[in-house]
């Protein structure tokens, strides 16, 4: 690497992570990921408001830099504060529940962004320490806050950390609602003041929750951390990555490319591969990678191996899109990933009526590449149109596209669009679905109170669900 392609420097660096994202995921993956996007949609909120820079998300993990230790302590609480306000009265299945390590030191950062060295993988061996919905910091950090913060700090002790060679002296942010049995979630409270109310859990569930969480960190291992810049080599994972990475049946389909001379056409590329991620994830037997893990190698040129690896799976479905007018044409192919061998490859050149058929086509010869057996209804599932409307499908796709942009202006764009999808085809599911996922959002990144979206939400989902019950 040469000189002006790096920089070393100091920063504050936080690592975030779900609990039980692992577990949940093999019980019910589509509640995993759906609790995967709606967190990601709430840190992400909250990062500038302290100066933070998300590096990257690796699996249900955000990698974030801060430019001092006070602005990342008070994002964690901030963090903690807001996730305690969203669980209050909800299921305990439909929590979700974060741990966050803070440390600050010496840091690489190369030309893409990455920060590798030793603050970040100290920050991401102290972060499984801080128990569910709690805050871990390093002794650096303690000493910058330790007269800034309303919040308490308890010694946890010189802790030995893999791969460090001294141990180190470790702190646990006791947050304010914690201590005092009550709560500040209230929207834009700040960790000074603000109205509190109390919380069901008092501060000694919380050290009982935080110990059985380390127990079972420090037993059983992560199953999807990676550590910036530690090997990626399969023998260095843990127990439960590597019987994944020896799944016959698991597959992970990359952001198609957009060969088209538009690129507004990217709507069209990026619907092609959420399409088949959802119709590849109705067979039976093939366990299908998620939008948000795949889209993270969009425009990346990375080697196959190396993205089989991060993704987890055996098997790698990409491609192409390109539109002229009303002609598409559509390469598919689908690699092994231990060695790149092709198993099967082929070129559409059909009208744009015919995508719903090649998206058809697609999952059925992956799955015959896979020596999958498809049931009666698996293909009547994968053959399903969700409209007759070509126009309110390419809609759909552009809401879809602006609803992934996850900005104020991009939703209430992905909100038109819907409706347009709507106008075009009355009983079309997935646009009164896109239409909810907008409005859950949306309070998030606009200046809109809740309680005039909810009830968008709640209506457009039910709309959804009576169009459609799948």
């Amino acid at each position: 690497m040469s000189a002006g392609t790096e920089q070393r420097k100091l920063a504050a660096i936080m690592f975030t992570d779900m609990v039980g994202y692992s577990a949940l995921a093999q019980r019910n993956e589509a509640l995993a990921l759906q609790l995967l996007e709606e967190h990601r949609s709430l840190l992400r909120a909250l990062f500038p408001r302290f100066n933070g820079r998300e590096v990257k998300t690796i699996g249900d993990a955000f990698l974030v830099e801060f430019h001092s230790a006070l602005e990342a302590a008070q994002c964690a609480i901030e963090i903690q504060r807001t996730l305690a306000k969203r669980n209050h009265d909800v299921a305990a299945a439909r929590r979700i529940e974060m741990r966050i390590g803070i440390h600050i030191g010496d840091v690489v950062q190369r030309a893409d962004g990455d920060v590798l060295g030793d603050g970040v993988n100290i920050a991401s061996r102290i972060e499984p320490l801080a128990g569910a919905n709690g805050i871990c910091i390093s002794v650096d950090v303690e000493r910058q806050i330790r007269n800034t913060i309303e919040a308490s700090l308890v010694k946890l002790g010189p802790t030995e950390l893999k791969n460090i060679q001294v141990p180190m002296e470790l702190f646990r942010i006791v947050l304010p609602w914690e201590k005092e049995g009550a709560s500040s979630v209230e929207r834009g409270a700040s960790p000074r003041g603000g109205r509190r109310r109390p919380l069901v859990v008092a501060a000694i569930v919380f050290f009982i929750l935080a110990g059985v969480s380390w127990w079972l960190v420090h037993q059983f291992g992560k199953e999807a951390k990676r550590v910036a810049n530690q090997p990626t080599n399969a023998s260095t994972r843990p127990a439960a990555a590597r019987a994944i990475l020896t799944d016959q049946k698991s597959i992970a389909v990359l952001p198609f490319a957009n060969t088209s001379a538009d690129k507004a056409d990217d709507s069209l590329s990026d619907g092609m591969t959420d399409e088949l991620i959802n119709t590849l994830q109705k067979v039976k037997g093939l366990r299908v990678q998620g939008r948000t893990s795949s889209f993270f190698f969009k425009g990346k040129n990375e080697s196959i191996q190396k993205m089989g690896e991060q993704l987890a799976v055996k098997y790698l479905l990409g491609g192409s899109v390109s539109k002229a007018l009303n002609k598409l044409r559509i390469t598919a192919e689908l690699v092994a990933v231990a060695d790149g061998f092709q198993l099967w490859s082929t070129n559409y050149d059909r009208e744009l009526s015919d995508i719903f058929a090649i998206r058809s086509d697609v999952a059925q010869q992956v799955a015959a590449a896979l020596r999958i057996q498809l049931g009666v209804e698996e293909t009547q599932s994968i053959a399903k149109k969700g409209t007759e409307n070509l126009e309110a499908y390419q809609l759909y796709l552009k809401g879809r596209h602006h609803w992934n942009r996850r900005t104020a202006e991009d939703l209430k764009k992905a909100i038109e669009y819907f409706n347009q999808a709507i106008e075009k085809d009355p009983s079309y599911a997935l646009a009164y679905a896109g239409l909810a996922d907008c409005y859950v959002l949306l309070p998030f990144y606009a200046n809109v109170p809740e309680r005039e979206l909810m009830p968008k939400a709640r209506a457009a989902a039910v709309k959804a669900l009576d169009l459609d019950d799948s």
